[in-house]
């Protein structure tokens, strides 16, 4: 194992901030796999799924069990670890700028689409080892005017030329879940099955430049632009895990995931595992255009009638919001049927504000599908 830390801070004057990943087996030999850790801050789950790979890792490559070449970062963003107001973390947004940082990665497709121009063939494997080649350049062409914004160059830089990559997160209170790009829907089967998710959310594109999107959208974007003449398959298997619920923090929680992505990266050839079965899928994909959000249409307090990973009809109550002065009672309910998937960990909420979502079959929504 290599430790690399790079320089996140630039300014003498204020805070400095290192990235810290760990590299794995031989960079350039077999399939190269990305995995990060709670991009967003205050999301812990994925930090502790981490250390149990670290060890893992750790021990393969000493076998030589290695095949390929893993990069693992475990906390993606000291910023945002750095980050807390009143005593709370606060590692979704950037302070300074006000940024998701989730959000706004460079799409290297537009200057592909001028640098790779005349300069594409007909065979696939090629023109996947040339996009590459491209993509590094651009990414390495970014010109970051904000820590936040050099944090994911560097981020994106390790990651923009991998087979694989596994951005792990969590939502609030929620079941596993996992977006990935509609073009990636089958090879993610395998990941779906053995993290035992139950809903797999797919989009050509989710809006505003998420990480697992800026590695995996400019294959089927640059596939579109120079047409069938010029192969170019969806080469990235980029997807974001949503490990639970914020409060989802346990060994036995971390080794089962843990074991789970070993096993996935053992079934796509990169490291040699004893390989479990498959599991049957505990979902089918579905549109991230069919996720139905559910907010409140008063302040009140929220009491909840189903379970996370029920499934629900069009109609049916899911909870119930209580006016505590006058005692009025609203019943929620979606207008889809579908998987309740996650859900707010809050009691009281304020007009406006999220309860849950719904995995419908059905598109119906357009624009940005993520949340904020």
């Amino acid at each position: 194992m290599q430790v690399h830390r790079q320089q996140i801070s630039t300014t003498e004057g204020g805070g400095s901030y290192q990235l810290a990943s760990f590299h794995f087996g031989t960079p350039g030999h077999g399939k190269k796999v990305y995995i990060q850790a709670a991009l967003h801050a205050d999301e812990v789950p994925g930090m502790l799924v981490s250390q149990f790979l670290r060890t893992e890792l750790t021990a393969l490559e000493a076998q030589g069990k290695v095949l390929g070449e893993v990069i693992l970062v475990p906390a993606a963003n000291p910023l945002g670890l750095a980050q807390a107001i009143h005593g709370a973390p606060f590692g979704r947004f950037d302070l300074s700028t006000g940024t998701n940082f989730n959000r706004a990665y460079k799409h290297v497709a537009g200057d592909l689409k001028v640098s790779l121009e005349g300069k594409l063939g007909p065979d696939a494997a090629a023109n996947v080892a040339l996009l590459r080649e491209h993509a590094r350049a651009s990414v390495a062409n970014w010109r970051p005017a904000t820590d936040a914004d050099a944090l994911k160059k560097i981020l994106l830089g390790m990651a923009i030329d991998a087979d694989i990559v596994l951005d792990l997160h969590c939502d609030n209170e929620a079941v596993v879940h996992i977006y990935t790009g509609t073009p990636l829907a089958d090879a993610v089967a395998p990941l779906s099955a053995l993290m035992g998710a139950r809903a797999v959310l797919l989009a050509l594109e989710a809006g505003e430049e998420p990480f697992d999107e800026a590695c995996s959208r400019l294959w089927w974007d640059l596939a579109a632009h120079f047409g069938p003449a010029f192969p170019i398959p969806p080469a990235c298997l980029s997807t974001t895990v949503e490990l639970r619920g914020e409060m989802d923090v346990s060994y036995e929680l971390a080794q089962q995931d843990a074991q789970a992505l070993l096993q996935f990266l053992g079934h796509s050839g990169v490291i040699d595992v004893a390989l479990e079965a498959l599991p049957a899928p505990r979902c089918a994909p579905t549109p991230l255009e069919g996720v139905e959000p559910i907010v409140a249409p008063h302040a009140g307090v929220l009491v909840f009638l189903k379970q996370l990973g029920d499934v629900v009809e069009a109609g049916e109550a899911i909870a119930d919001l209580i006016d505590p002065v006058s005692g009025a009672v609203s019943t929620l309910r979606p207008t889809v049927p579908g998987v309740f998937f996650a859900r707010t960990a809050h009691r009281h909420l304020l007009r406006g504000m999220a309860v849950g979502k719904i995995a419908g079959a059905k598109a119906f929504r357009a624009g940005k599908l993520l949340s904020s």
